[in-house]
């Protein structure tokens, strides 16, 4: 064997060295916080190794610290299941009205008990570790043999992102576990990923410095570094990692849970310092409150505590529930409230047509956000608060996440403010400005007109159950709304091929496919268009009602109320709906446009028929048919207003059985529900065409 494999080459000896020295030095300096070296020697030992490792690629090291400093880009984030998965826990609040203790931490104490009595303790007994409840994005590390081999996010807790380039760029998370521990074959480690708030400030000053945006919050700032298709960039971002949790260890088990977190340590992960355990109801209120005094002192954003039970047998005795383990719970802290002054209030107009007041104010930092925009929710909240423009405010983030207005200092009030309405007509596009009954929120009703809600009202009339325009999804709509050439739905009949290619994602092929797609589109059904207007509460089902009740739009446009009250499942609500819809006259002028298009439909003849033996019930169909197709069957069952499931249930109320008929039959017979064979039907059907066998006739042929 020649020297160049030899294991002996010093070259190779001289990576490795570099390699577990610079490792060492990372941990003390990033998960202990005691360098020994300083920052130009660790500069000269890295560029030597990075050097070696470019003349010599075959003796780079799988736990190098090189590949901190990101690698090749990504096109998308691969999708993985979580062997074990990544639960949420259940929250608990303190109630800030109460100043004695038991009163004032009922909910933890509440918590406590449950644990207390199904393990059959006296609560005093207790042992919890308790650990800040960090403001970050959440991870999951799989170690095999000890070598880091993937990275997780969240995801919807059962199947997240690799995002495992990108998570080796952060230095206090071990490439490798140090060689002092045995690794077992695998060790999955669960922790959150976040931006000390020093870090963030710095970045800020650095993006002022360079007229750059300023980044919102410190935990946007690691979601957003972690999920870079570019780990380069990922790397320049000052991340850390604390862990919380072993998930995985096929090294044996554990007796407690303060035992995992020794271990975690000694493995090289850095844990708080303010993990603590803890025993009984006094040490666990008293943490809280202390750890909610010095949150603002900490170095990482917090939003409250963790408690989690520290017996391993007491975990898996109380288990789990739903989404969430029984052992641990979350106690939040109560939202951060500074004082601002209230400079305005604005209308703003949502993707719904919901009308928000918003309330400028002077800006300030709450939990180290500035905030100048606070939510005020809807006019009975303003009323309820008395919020009036120059008045001092409280404000808060909800959640620690949204700002918005606690309450009004009205003593502070120096002079009479005048009192705040909402506006009656949408402050977007003129269109009048309504209220449901019983409902707190005001819309506007311009739905087909109105810009601020144009990208979801297009996306809605694109969709497949609506004009089933193939080609026009979310992205597609967002890009021709953004480029100008779409205002409304009726401009989407006036695309050209050749404004298309002048867009990115477009070539000649695809910009012709769906101009064809378009063109298409414009042969609907009178159920489908009625869909697809978007109509407040009118949903498939209704859309069909009012088809088979009205037969055209001409008929719909001018129904009144009595007349919609007539129409299968139509309340109240939903004819003030409609009758408020299309009294808009800009809906009502899309419309036409859309006809002088020629977006057409066959007209219906009018029926509003009940049946009792039909209407409102529920039918399965199954099996085949000498003299009837399934799907015409289905059809003249649902324009007598019956609902044509696909599975037989207890809901069910009556099979229409074929020849060769299977388990639905099977089903219907064990939960005794009755049966329609071909000769029922054809009875049945004659019957719903009140003797007028047209439609019997056409189905079976004669």
């Amino acid at each position: 064997m020649s020297d160049l494999f030899s294991p002996s080459n010093p070259q190779e000896q001289e990576i490795i060295s570099l390699t577990n020295e610079l490792n060492h030095h990372n941990q003390l300096y990033h998960s202990h916080d005691a360098p020994i070296i300083s920052d130009e020697e660790y500069d000269r030992l890295f560029r030597r190794l990075l050097e070696l490792e470019i003349s010599y690629p075959q003796y780079k090291q799988s736990n190098s610290p090189t590949q901190r400093i990101g690698g090749a880009v990504l096109s998308e984030f691969n999708q993985y299941p979580h062997q074990i998965p990544m639960l949420s826990l259940n929250n608990v609040f303190l109630d800030t009205e109460q100043e004695e203790s038991l009163l004032r931490h009922h909910e933890l104490f509440q918590f406590t008990a449950r644990v207390a009595k199904e393990l059959a303790l006296d609560e005093s007994q207790l042992e919890f570790i308790a650990s800040p409840k960090y403001d970050g994005v959440a991870i999951s590390l799989l170690y095999e043999n000890g070598v880091l081999v993937r990275a997780l996010t969240r995801g919807d807790g059962f199947t997240g992102e690799d995002v495992t380039a990108n998570v080796k760029t952060i230095r206090n998370i071990p490439l490798k576990i140090s060689s002092d521990l045995l690794a077992p074959e695998v060790i999955e480690v669960r922790g959150e990923i976040l931006i000390l708030n020093s870090d963030f400030v710095s970045l800020n000053q650095k993006q002022n410095e360079n007229a750059g945006k300023l980044y919102a919050n410190p935990r946007n700032l690691a979601a957003g570094s972690i999920r870079q298709l570019d780990s380069a960039i990922t790397a320049s971002r000052p991340l850390r990692f604390y862990a919380y949790a072993l998930a995985q260890y096929s090294g044996g088990e554990f007796a407690s849970f303060n035992q995992e977190l020794d271990f975690l340590k000694s493995a090289g992960f850095t844990i708080a310092n303010e993990c603590s355990l803890l025993q009984g109801n006094l040490q666990l209120s008293t943490y809280y409150e202390q750890m909610m005094t010095k949150r603002n002192d900490l170095s990482f954003g917090i939003d409250g505590v963790v408690y989690k039970l520290n017996s391993i047998a007491g975990q898996q005795k109380l288990g789990f529930v739903a989404r969430a383990p029984r052992f641990a719970i979350a106690y939040k802290f109560p939202a951060l409230e500074v004082e601002s002054e209230i400079l305005a209030i604005d209308v703003q107009v949502g993707r719904t047509g919901a009308l928000t007041p918003v309330a400028r104010i002077k800006p300030v930092n709450v939990a180290g956000v500035v905030v100048t925009n606070a939510t005020l929710h809807n006019q009975d909240e303003i009323r309820r608060k008395d919020v009036r423009v120059g008045d001092i405010v409280l404000v808060r983030r909800a959640g620690d996440v949204i700002p918005e207005i606690s309450r009004s200092l009205i003593e502070r009030r120096s002079a009479p403010l005048k009192e705040f309405s909402m506006p009656q007509e949408c402050p977007v596009c003129g269109s009048h400005v309504i209220q449901e009954e019983d409902e707190t929120i005001m819309r506007c009703s311009g739905g087909l007109y109105c810009i601020a809600q144009k990208k979801q009202a297009i996306t809605h009339f694109c969709s497949k159950l609506a004009l089933n325009i193939d080609g026009l999804g979310e992205k597609s709509v967002e890009q021709l709304v953004d480029a100008g050439l779409i205002t409304n739905v009726a401009d989407i009949f006036r695309l050209r091929v050749e404004q298309l290619l002048e867009l990115e994602r477009f070539a000649e092929k695809s910009a012709a496919n769906l101009i064809a797609a378009i063109e298409k589109s414009k042969a609907t059904t009178f159920p489908r268009l009625i869909y697809a207007l978007g109509i407040r509460h009118v949903g498939e089902s209704s859309a069909k009602d009012l088809a088979r009740a009205f037969g055209n739009l001409e008929a719909l446009i001018s129904a009144n109320k009595e007349q919609l009250l007539q129409v299968r499942d139509v309340g109240e609500v939903v004819a003030a709906s409609i009758i408020n819809f299309f009294s808009e006259e800009h809906n009502c002028k899309i419309i036409e446009e859309l006809l002088a298009l020629n977006v057409n439909y066959p007209k219906l003849i009018a029926n509003n028929s009940y049946h009792a033996e039909v209407s409102a019930k529920t039918f399965v169909i199954t099996g085949s048919f000498v003299n009837f197709k399934r799907d015409e069957i289905k059809a003249v069952l649902e324009d007598f207003g019956a609902k044509v499931a696909g599975s037989v249930s207890k809901k069910t109320d009556y099979v229409i059985v074929g020849s060769d008929a299977g388990s639905k039959l099977d089903k219907a017979n064990e939960l005794g529900i009755k049966l329609i064979d071909e000769a029922g039907l054809a009875l049945l059907l004659a019957e719903l065409e009140n003797g007028d066998l047209r439609k019997v006739k056409k189905l079976s042929g004669n």
